[in-house]
């Protein structure tokens, strides 16, 4: 996840944030489409401040957010005893030592109040004497039914009233990481395309997929030894231009772990020289 927006990322969120397209944008603001869509795509571009004040007016954001001055679009000067926070957590957010952007998300996910509520619920053990009651409960029925019909350890209905005495620190474990676990799977999700998020599919799963594929090419053996090679590399062996393929022989042909390309151990023509004959094609 991008800790930090850039401009054009500003500019374009808001644009799809208002579900605008840039023709639409254009008419509103009297901006021209074409400069629009650069200042979305070119981070090297200069925004003259007429663009700036415009755009900000028209989304009702602060100047100082589109230039990436502030990440707070509409509250630049807001009081921090508004915020509620202790100094201690001032500190710990203006060290900058994790990723803000990530935390703003939390906080305003539509799953962050319950699980406020949840947490609150385990600290403060405002459910506790509830939780005790039952346990209490259900110990008697089962001491009572030991002293009375003394069963086995392992009948039934005497492991099932002690299992269903519950702890509240195991019981709040699953709420809380239930709902922690839900905010981050949707954050997660709405990442899915990042530039900074990892491919989906792993590099070695890749690999061998692609060697795999080498192996059951049906070619001669010096050309699947060359597709294996390209393959750990992540080298499309089709997608070799004819002067790219050249380029490859000449270097194989000084691999002492390859048979010389130019010339067999029999002294034949190599299969190699068919190779390059056939992408010379």
């Amino acid at each position: 996840m991008n800790v930090k927006l850039t401009i054009p990322e500003k500019l374009k969120d808001l644009r799809v944030e208002w579900r605008l397209t840039l023709e639409q944008l254009a008419e509103a603001t009297g901006l021209s489409k074409a400069a629009l869509g650069n200042y979305e795509n070119d981070e090297d571009r200069d925004i003259s401040p007429f663009a700036i004040v415009t755009l900000a007016r028209f989304y009702g954001v602060s100047t100082d957010y589109l230039l990436g001055l502030t990440e707070n679009k509409n509250h630049p000067n807001a009081e921090l005893d508004a915020l509620h926070l202790s100094d201690a957590a001032l500190e710990v957010l203006r060290g900058g030592r994790f990723n803000h952007r990530m935390l703003s998300e939390l906080i305003c996910h539509d799953k962050f109040s319950r699980f406020m509520v949840d947490a609150e619920i385990f600290v403060d053990r405002i459910a506790d004497a509830r939780i005790n009651d039952l346990n209490a409960i259900l110990e008697a029925v089962r001491k009572q039914v030991q002293d009375k019909y003394a069963p086995d350890e392992d009948d039934l209905h005497m492991r099932t009233l002690e299992l269903a005495q519950v702890k509240t620190e195991n019981y709040f474990e699953k709420v809380v990481s239930e709902d922690i676990n839900a905010i981050l799977c949707d954050i997660r999700a709405a990442h899915v395309m990042d530039i900074s998020t990892a491919d989906e599919a792993s590099v070695s799963k890749k690999v061998e997929k692609g060697l795999q594929e080498a192996m059951e090419f049906e070619g001669s053996p010096q050309e699947k030894q060359i597709r294996t090679h390209l393959t750990t590399l992540g080298i499309d062996y089709e997608a070799l231009t004819k002067d790219e393929f050249v380029t490859l022989i000449g270097i194989l042909s000084k691999s002492e772990l390859l048979k010389n390309p130019k010339q067999s151990q029999c002294g034949k023509p190599s299969p190699y020289s068919k190779l390059s004959k056939k992408k010379r094609r």
